[in-house]
Parts: structure tokens; C-alpha cells; sequence
């Protein structure tokens, strides 16, 4: 069972990049996520997911020597997530529907997968911690500067304040 949440039930053994294979996957359920139950729900789906990933992975980590696997992608869900959540919050209190945004999806796939790739400072510095905080933190940390990059744009392209 741990296995499978890890690695969202198999997509991480995607090749080749099982991370944006993860991600692309994230934005697809978190569309569809927040099209059935709003942002109240999605965000109750993040906790969950959270919570369970941090379990899955903790769980997933002692049957492998690796630092951080490759087909473990639900630290890529959780980062993912959390770089939609301004996209979600626009959802709601503009009351569009997801297809509206689409700008904002893509902004927040994009710049939540190079800081994910390229890890720069409190990411990289969060990567390099072991265990499950390693593997769960810089995607965190990835997702929040993906969301802050994304409400930048939206601000200077829609001049939204």
C-alpha cells in the first residue's frame, strides 16, 4: 500500500522524468479535483495527501537504500498542489471555471518543475536533508516558491490586486 501511494500508484516508474510525469498527473487531478469539489475540497485533499505521503514515503524509504527515488513522485504531487493553490483560489473567488485560468496552470506547472529540477537555495539546501524530510521538503519548498512566481505573473499581466 505504501508503495503504491509513493509512487501514485505507479506513474513514478514513468520514463524517461518520472518527477514531470508525476507532476503533469498532479495538475490533471488537481483540475479535476477542484471542478467536483471546490477549493474546500481540494484543499482537504492536499492535507490528506500530505499526510498519507509523508507516511507512504517514510514507509517506502526503509525498504531502499536510495536517498530519494526516482519513482517516489507524491512529493511532486504535494509540491504541485501547492503551486495551484493561487490558481484555485482565483477559481473560487472569481467563480470561473478551470478552463478560464488555463494561463495559471501552466505558470505554476512551469516554474514548480525548475525549481524542482534546479533546486535553488532553500530548495537545494532542503533536498539535501536525508530521510523523508529530504524527499518531502524541497518539493514543498518548490511548490511555494512555484506559487509565489505565479501570483507575480498573474499581478503583472492582469494587474489583479
Amino acid at each position: 500500500m505504501s508503495a503504491g501511494i509513493a509512487t501514485i500508484f505507479g506513474v513514478g516508474y514513468l520514463r524517461p522524468a518520472p518527477g514531470t510525469w508525476g507532476s503533469l498527473f498532479a495538475l490533471i487531478l488537481a483540475i479535476l479535483l477542484l471542478e467536483a469539489f471546490g477549493i474546500i475540497g481540494f484543499v482537504f485533499a492536499l492535507l490528506f495527501a500530505s499526510v498519507f505521503g509523508w507516511w507512504a514515503t517514510s514507509e517506502y524509504l526503509k525498504q531502499t537504500t536510495t536517498k530519494d527515488p526516482s519513482e517516489v513522485v507524491i512529493d511532486e504531487l504535494i509540491g504541485l498542489w501547492i503551486a495551484v493553490l493561487p490558481v484555485a483560489w482565483a477559481l473560487f473567488h472569481y467563480t470561473l471555471s478551470s478552463l478560464d485560468l488555463w494561463p495559471g496552470w501552466i505558470s505554476s506547472f512551469f516554474f514548480f518543475r525548475i525549481f524542482d529540477i534546479y533546486k535553488p537555495s532553500l530548495i537545494g539546501w532542503a533536498d539535501k536533508k536525508n530521510g523523508t524530510l529530504g524527499v518531502m521538503l524541497d518539493d514543498i519548498f518548490a511548490g511555494i516558491a512555484a506559487a509565489i512566481c505565479t501570483i507575480i505573473l498573474a499581478v503583472f499581466y492582469h494587474g489583479i490586486y
